[in-house]
């Protein structure tokens, strides 16, 4: 078993025979302290949350592929997602929100028959309904709405149980989103999206990837 099913990187396996909401950062055989989802035996997993999680990510057609995976990844492991990225990038054309926005029924039954992507077919609807929405928006309209709803720094949390799953602002952002036409957007969603754009730094206290984001 990959890890468990649920929204978020954090839903990996535990990688200490501890209660999840009191792990705190593991060290591995390179000898870096790490959140305890990155410091498994994935090692997907560990780079992504050494090079990529918790940066800022900025410019809409990023924003747009992020805001796509995590809806994609509703329900399933992060890792399904993160081994099928380039071939969510090659279905979606770089995810550039102008040429998704033009995709016909022709290109949605060619990304139902994709075995590269997860098929599911409200997602993919979603997908092309939302990039029909953006392309509308002015140029970084996107970037500046989501940022908009970064929150004021706080304190590094310790173990997994302090990381929530939903905070005020993303309810916010999902509200927002949702009130100008983006669909598959919740909650929980948006606050996968703060943590993995770097609107949050989510890495625990002591992971190495936190000093490497604060430097």
């Amino acid at each position: 078993m990959d890890d468990i099913t649920t929204t978020g990187p954090r839903a990996a396996e535990p990688a200490q025979p501890v209660a999840a909401d009191l792990q705190g950062p593991v060290t591995g055989a390179d000898g870096l302290r790490r959140c305890p989802w990155g410091a498994g035996p994935h090692a997907d997993y560990r780079t992504y949350h050494d090079e990529e999680w918790g940066r800022p990510v900025r410019g809409d057609d990023a924003l747009f592929e992020r805001l796509t995976l995590e809806a994609f990844q509703s329900g399933l492991s992060w890792l399904t997602i993160l081994r099928r990225r380039e071939g969510f990038r090659t279905a979606f054309h770089g995810f550039r929100i102008a040429e998704v926005a033009r995709f016909t029924d022709e290109d949605e039954t060619r990304l139902l028959a994709d075995p590269g992507i997860i098929r599911n077919r409200a997602k993919v609807a979603a997908t092309l309904a939302n990039a029909r929405v953006l392309a509308g928006w002015a140029p970084n309209e996107l970037t500046e709405l989501i940022w908009s709803h970064a929150p004021a720094p706080r304190p590094a949390p310790e173990h997994l149980g302090d990381v929530p799953a939903t905070t005020r602002e993303s309810f916010d952002l999902a509200k927002a989103l949702k009130g100008r036409g983006v669909r598959f957007v919740g909650p929980t969603t948006a606050y996968a999206l703060m943590q993995a754009c770097g609107l949050v730094d989510d890495h625990l206290l002591g992971c190495h990837a936190r000093r490497a984001a604060d430097a």
